[in-house]
């Protein structure tokens, strides 16, 4: 049960633990093994003793609002916008040369998820993301197949 004053995942100050070192870094061109002994006390930033209460005050009003106004979009809405946001994505993977068919194929894959697992529940925008989905799928197996 949720109760009141919970922040969710969108408030930093719900999560207390903080990780100081890692083992590796990520990046878009691999993961990389960071050598703890290279790390200097100087290049670690310090944590925060307190976080400012007024600040802390103030951003959360920001959340509550967030919150509000979020609470206030019909829900169909949203994730209507969050599959136009897969369809981005794809597309973005689609359109490099040469595509990267396999980050394409995830993003169309969890688009079709929503739009084939939500049908009928979509509201208006669902023939729009329909046809969407099957012009990605199209285009995928057009570059993948060598065929233009």
């Amino acid at each position: 049960m949720l109760t009141r004053g919970w922040y969710g995942p969108l408030s930093e100050f719900s999560c207390p633990v903080r990780v100081t070192q890692v083992s590796s870094l990520w990046t878009p061109g691999g993961e990389h093994p960071v050598d703890p002994s290279r790390v200097s006390p100087s290049t670690v930033p310090e944590a925060e003793a307190e976080p400012d209460p007024e600040a802390e005050a103030e951003i959360r009003a920001e959340l509550d609002e967030v919150r509000r106004q979020l609470a206030q979009v019909p829900p169909e809405v949203v994730v209507a916008n969050h599959a136009m946001g897969l369809y981005e994505l794809a597309a973005i993977h689609l359109s490099q040369d040469p595509p990267n068919a396999q980050g394409a194929a995830l993003a169309i894959d969890a688009m079709g998820s929503l739009v084939d697992g939500l049908a009928g529940r979509l509201g208006e925008a669902e023939p729009t993301l329909r046809d969407a989905l099957s012009q990605l799928r199209l285009i995928f197996v057009q570059l993948t197949s060598g065929s233009t």
